[in-house]
């Protein structure tokens, strides 16, 4: 950002700011556009923890059907009602399991399928993830130049003692 040539920042749906543009604008324009984007990195980072909660309950379920896979039907287990609520059942059929694939609805998959899926949701997650860390990142040094900018036109202001 320190070339002055690459964009910066959208400004009310138009196109990016350029360093330059900024320097021309007034406090109260720079104030506006860094609250902005400020509350655009924050609403990537809430993005980000939710994706990162997802993963994280993917990558458990996947650890659970291995395990599953390892007992012998018949064998006493104890069932999951919510996160805290366990039930006592047996293993009736470790071949097949029920995969929660969103609002309520569940799919019967084999062992290998639903080992797949949560592979494949674990995968598309992380990708997500990486596209809205580089995004958050780069919304984040806007942000603080925006800031910088600021402080600038503020100190040249202010009187000098």
């Amino acid at each position: 950002m320190a070339s002055g040539s690459k964009g910066a920042a959208g400004a009310g749906g138009g196109g990016p700011i350029r360093l330059s543009e900024m320097m021309n604008m007034s406090i109260d324009q720079l104030r506006s556009i860094k609250e902005q984007t400020d509350l655009e990195v924050n609403l990537l980072q809430d993005s980000l923890t939710k994706i990162h909660t997802a993963a994280s309950r993917l990558e458990v379920a996947n650890a659970a059907l291995q395990d599953l896979s390892l007992r012998p039907q018949g064998k006493k287990i104890l069932v999951p009602l919510t996160a805290s609520l366990y039930v006592p059942g047996y293993l009736d059929d470790a071949d097949n399991v029920l995969v929660d694939v969103g609002t309520g609805y569940f799919v019967e998959k084999t062992m290998a399928e639903g080992n797949d899926y949560c592979e494949r949701k674990t995968r598309l997650l992380k990708s997500n993830f990486d596209e809205l860390l580089e995004m958050a990142n780069k919304k984040k040094n806007i942000a603080d130049e925006l800031g910088r900018i600021m402080n600038a036109k503020l100190r040249q202001m202010s009187p000098s003692t």
